[in-house]
């Protein structure tokens, strides 16, 4: 189901950045709970400033319906969008591209190293880390494929799953090659939205299910809109830096 809940008011025709994630809730359905996906978009205008673009709420998190947030969005007014910035979920970049074809996306680098070694072995955590960092904090994509053919030498008898996994994301992984280090820290993670997260889960974590649908968009609609009115630029700094990447 999907729910048009939030709104600040109209919402600009373009946007550098926008922020898509999901976080679960419990919802009391036909007498016992179920897990719902609380869908959040969160995006940086011209002048620098956080907006909530909206939220929605579904059965469970999946790239279709990842495609109707989009179309929701651009219906509200949002035209176009520089650079969005998710998570690894399957299908969600081609997602983005069916509604905003000419958007750039950014895969998340720390869901993407979160990934890579939830399987590794405790004693090589901490090499296989700063193996990866190598690739991520390479100066041009060309050199990153360079370390990552280093990687791929030095770890693939042990974890062949990790070099492919970078390998088959690369393409939506590099966008942030193309810009100065300012910009690259600003989209590189999915933390802006995740800090818009950690506010709604306060208000979830004591319950251990909402009542109904219509008591989680109740809910969400007050801590939202209590969240929203105390985010804050990010600085006249990247303001600046917001044109190079419309440039």
């Amino acid at each position: 189901m999907m729910i048009r809940a939030w709104r600040t008011g109209p919402v600009d025709w373009t946007y550098p950045i926008v922020y898509l994630d999901a976080l679960r809730v419990n919802s009391r359905q036909r007498g016992k709970n179920e897990n719902k996906a609380l869908y959040l978009a969160l995006g940086i205008n011209m002048d620098s400033r956080k907006e909530v673009l909206g939220f929605y709420l579904s059965e469970t998190e999946w790239a279709k319906f990842w495609m109707s947030v989009l179309t929701d969005l651009k219906n509200c007014g949002i035209e176009d969008i520089f650079i969005v910035c998710i998570d690894r979920l399957t299908g969600f970049p081609d997602a983005v591209r069916a509604v905003y074809p000419k958007t750039n996306v950014q895969l998340c680098i720390v869901h993407m190293v979160r990934n890579s070694t939830k399987s590794v072995n405790y004693k090589d955590l901490n090499e296989i880390c700063r193996d990866l960092k190598q690739i991520y904090t390479a100066s041009n994509e060309e050199e990153a494929l360079e370390v990552l053919d280093d990687f791929s030498r030095n770890w693939n008898g042990k974890y062949p799953m990790i070099q492919r996994s970078w390998k088959a994301h690369l393409n939506d992984l590099s966008e942030f090659f193309q810009y100065s280090e300012e910009i690259r820290r600003v989209i590189c993670t999915t933390n802006t939205i995740e800090s818009l997260n950690a506010s709604v889960r306060k208000v979830t974590k004591n319950r251990a299910a909402f009542p109904d649908d219509e008591g989680i968009i109740k809910i969400m609609y007050l801590a939202i809109s209590k969240v929203a009115k105390k985010l804050k630029k990010l600085g006249n700094k990247l303001k600046k830096i917001l044109i190079q990447v419309m440039q």
